[in-house]
């Protein structure tokens, strides 16, 4: 995202943070976009909050601001704190494109991208093709298509 958002001539601050697991654990990334100047690199209320797991929608949901978007991986949470969250299960839609579950994080940019329109396609697959790893580049961008497309199904 944050490079899609430099490729489209807007400002950008990232942070993320991970728990000590080496897979599975909950993680957290923060991406500021701002079309002038970010005086604060951290967010005090999301925009946006993207969810892949019950144990990070239970910590990060609250940090939204009210009519905040709320998008949640069906597959995985099964709870939120409002009615007026998105889901989507971007796992199942994930392994259905590409076989690979690992994508459903892709899936979930294209659509959180598709329903907002916060950066521009282009500048997105072009960040997926400098990014994802050797060999994945493909299944990565079919994982993105998905999520556009989910977002079309939902407008």
């Amino acid at each position: 995202m944050a490079e899609a958002t430099i490729q489209d001539g807007k400002n950008v601050v990232q942070t993320q943070s991970y728990g000590p697991e080496a897979r599975g654990g909950t993680s957290q990334a923060e991406v500021v976009i701002s079309e002038g100047e970010i005086h604060y690199p951290k967010v005090l209320q999301a925009d946006i909050t993207l969810c892949t797991s019950q144990e990070a929608c239970d910590r990060y949901s609250g940090q939204m601001r009210k009519g905040g978007l709320l998008i949640l991986d069906a597959d995985h949470v099964t709870r939120a704190p409002t009615t007026r969250a998105v889901r989507v299960p971007l796992t199942t839609l994930a392994r259905e494109v590409t076989g690979r579950e690992i994508t459903a994080n892709v899936v979930g940019l294209g659509l959180l991208a598709g329903l907002t329109g916060i950066v521009s396609r282009e500048a997105l697959e072009a960040a997926v093709r400098n990014r994802a790893p050797r060999g994945t580049v493909d299944a990565n961008l079919k994982a993105l298509a998905a999520g556009y497309e989910a977002a079309e199904r939902m407008k």
